[in-house]
């Protein structure tokens, strides 16, 4: 059976928690589920930076009206949210994922961090002893349901307010199906999205590090460059 939208769940009603939301990446998700109507927590080490941003998203063109867009502290938007996405820079991964353990226990949490390096030559993946960032997270929240998802998506896309649609596959690892159902459904509440499921945690490796191609892709060819999967 291929992608079919309609089958997915109502998430409509949901609080997305955004851990790193004053980031590029955490801003632009932030931005793109307030357009759709959801209640969003930017959550970031400083309460003042996340306040300050969550203002400036909630005041951009297109965020709907029953919308709310709220800073605050990485803790008080884990136990806020019902959703939540981390998307804070690799080197801070670990730290901030293991101190939030507990108010992230029985909640759905959105791994879309990528560990690359840079050097003169572009972007290259680094190795993780856990295998990728997403099971570095399963393996510091044993109490949370952890997936991979929104590691493909182009910060500058999510960010900008001239841009309606956004037309790319988001690949969905995790080793619960119902949680890739919840994930899926909440891609598409951003229109264009399709949420597809690309296998459980150990195969989310080689998407964390096709970031680095995207890349070099984009630099190329000045682009924003995402995936879609054909025949679905």
């Amino acid at each position: 059976m291929g992608y079919d939208a309609s089958a997915l769940p109502d998430v409509s009603g949901l609080t997305i928690g955004i851990i790193g939301g004053t980031g590029d990446q955490g801003r632009g998700l932030a931005y793109r589920f307030a357009r759709a109507g959801h209640t969003v927590l930017i959550g970031s080490r400083s309460a003042e930076r996340a306040d300050e941003a969550a203002r400036e998203i909630a005041a951009l063109p297109g965020v709907a009206a029953g919308a709310t867009v709220t800073g605050t502290g990485n803790e008080e938007a884990a136990r806020g949210s019902d959703v939540v996405v981390v998307a804070v820079p690799w080197a801070g991964h670990a730290a901030t994922v293991a101190a939030l353990a507990e108010p992230l226990a029985g909640k759905i949490v959105v791994d879309c961090v990528n560990p690359l390096g840079f050097d003169k030559q572009g972007p290259y993946a680094l190795p993780v002893e856990e295998g990728s960032a997403v099971q570095q997270a399963a393996a510091l929240l044993p109490d949370s349901r952890v997936c991979a998802a929104f590691n493909h998506v182009s910060a500058p896309l999510l960010a900008d307010p001239e841009i309606d649609r956004i037309d790319l596959d988001v690949l969905i690892c995790t080793e619960d199906r119902e949680v890739a159902g919840v994930v899926a459904a909440l891609a598409a509440r951003i229109p264009g999205m399709r949420g597809i499921y690309a296998g459980r945690l150990r195969n989310a490796h080689q998407i964390e590090a096709f970031t680095a191609n995207l890349i070099a892709i984009n630099k190329r060819y000045k682009a924003h460059a995402g995936i879609r999967v054909t025949d679905l």
